[in-house]
């Protein structure tokens, strides 16, 4: 059995909800690894983030994000509001806006994400997909996409895919 391990860099935007469609860069890296038949997860580290297959609706709003992820986002917002105040959620209390600060260039509003970390864990942070001839498994429809649900502040990400099989 073989293993490898790809990145693929993103960067958040515009203060909203971000979703990455990862699908090609995962593709490029499976070609990459030469592995043809097993399994790929695509992961975020991140604590603010998930990974999820799910179809392209190819229709946008102004701000280039797709319905189905508009649904998704107002959903959340339902479910789950925005941060927009201190207090709004326990999280973060006094020790961990203490230990947050203690952190280079951190600065105390930016630990407000407790929707985003909330938001991922519905969602999860990985997916696994079968590998089959060189070849994801995504059905006709499926695109992988990488959501950053952190809506404080823009800042690079990483996804990060492990490719397993032979």
């Amino acid at each position: 059995m073989s293993v490898y391990i790809g990145k693929i860099k993103l960067q958040s935007k515009n203060h909203l909800p971000h979703f990455h469609n990862v699908t090609d860069d995962v593709k490029r890296i499976v070609a990459e690894s030469g592995i043809k038949n097993g399994l790929i997860t695509v992961y975020s580290h991140h604590t603010t983030c998930s990974v999820i297959v799910q179809e392209s609706s190819h229709d946008t709003n102004y701000y280039g994000r797709e319905y189905m992820q508009m649904d998704l986002i107002e959903i959340m917002e339902k479910l789950i509001p925005t941060c927009r105040t201190e207090g709004q959620y326990y999280h973060p209390g006094p020790k961990h806006i203490e230990f947050a600060l203690s952190c280079p260039g951190e600065v105390a509003y930016g630990s407000l994400n407790t929707d985003a970390h909330l938001r991922s864990v519905f969602f999860g942070r990985s997916e696994n997909i079968v590998l089959e001839n060189g070849k994801p498994s995504l059905g006709d429809f499926g695109f992988i996409y990488f959501i950053d649900w952190d809506q404080v502040r823009e800042r690079e990400r990483v996804c990060e895919v492990v490719v397993m099989g032979e």
